[in-house]
């Protein structure tokens, strides 16, 4: 990836930061940019590009609050599904190859089976459908586009799900998690070394890309309470969608990355070995206390 230049928009979010950390180190030239340069502003975006001149454009700026979104929808499809057109106009016109980040949201959840990138998406919620808009808008807009769908990611900052369990384990805490939520748990890093692998092919189209696996939120807390040598005890199955704990997520989605076996780009790790070793990264004692 030498010679390389790519652009990263929503630099300073999850994906974002991790991402310019990991591909920094991999190419002559990152660009940088988040809410000083609005994603849904065609004129600003296409000027930059153009001015610029990158040949990877790596789109992780996204309104991913699923309440937010559903109280202010034209500000989702305005960031979500606008940002992505704008940036796959500019990529087009520039001549550069357009990456888009996903989500396993733009799926309904409600059938339990994996799902690979040949499946529908349905989306239920004002996030998913404005994420999948996006999506429709770069596979439009740019046949040269990498269209990245993860999930459940971790491994970013304090609040995500592990360290939220590990806060409330400290603690003392009793930790609800639900028994019939099941995803396919996925460590940024992981997720991040798949991106600098993929945009040094010459692969196009949607791409899976999750820590290998399936599970469901309670065993996901179990792993880390294990892992961490937190008691057992602190744990409490709950059932999602039940009892007040509707929410507009889908209940599941684990997915397979189908289009990376049949390319051959890339292998992830299977989720319960990356979450051990980005324990032992962070400093966790691992196998007890």
């Amino acid at each position: 990836m030498i010679g390389k230049r790519i652009w990263i928009t929503g630099a300073s979010g999850n994906i974002g930061n991790v991402l310019v950390k990991v591909l920094s180190g991999k190419t002559d030239k990152v660009f940088s940019t988040d809410t000083e340069l609005d994603v849904t502003d065609t004129e600003k975006i296409i000027r930059f590009a153009v001015i610029n001149r990158p040949d990877i454009i790596i789109n992780c700026a996204c309104m991913s609050d699923i309440e937010k979104c559903e109280s202010n929808r034209v500000d989702a499809y305005k960031v979500n599904s606008l940002g992505a057109r704008n940036l796959s106009l500019a990529s087009r016109q520039t001549g550069a190859v357009m990456v888009q980040i996903s989500t396993d949201d733009v799926f309904s959840g409600d059938n339990e089976r994996v799902l690979n990138e040949f499946d529908r998406a349905e989306p239920h919620s004002v996030y998913g459908k404005s994420k999948l808009a996006g999506e429709n808008f770069v596979r439009e807009l740019n046949p040269k586009h990498i269209i990245i769908r993860s999930a459940w990611i971790y491994g970013y900052g304090k609040d995500d799900f592990v360290s939220s369990v590990l806060e409330a384990a400290r603690k003392g805490s009793v930790i609800d998690a639900a028994v019939n939520q099941v995803s396919s748990p996925t460590g940024v890093y992981d997720l991040a070394k798949f991106i600098a692998k993929v945009v040094q092919s010459d692969e196009y189209g949607i791409f899976h890309a999750v820590c290998r696996g399936k599970c469901s939120r309670f065993d996901f807390a179990a792993k880390i309470l294990e892992l961490g040598g937190f008691k057992a005890n602190l744990l409490k199955p709950a059932l999602y969608g039940v009892n007040g704990r509707e929410s507009m997520r889908p209940r599941y989605t684990a997915l397979e990355n189908l289009m990376m076996e049949m390319t051959g780009v890339y292998r992830m790790p299977d989720w319960e070995t990356a979450l051990e070793k980005y324990m032992k990264e962070r400093g966790e004692t691992v196998g007890g206390r």
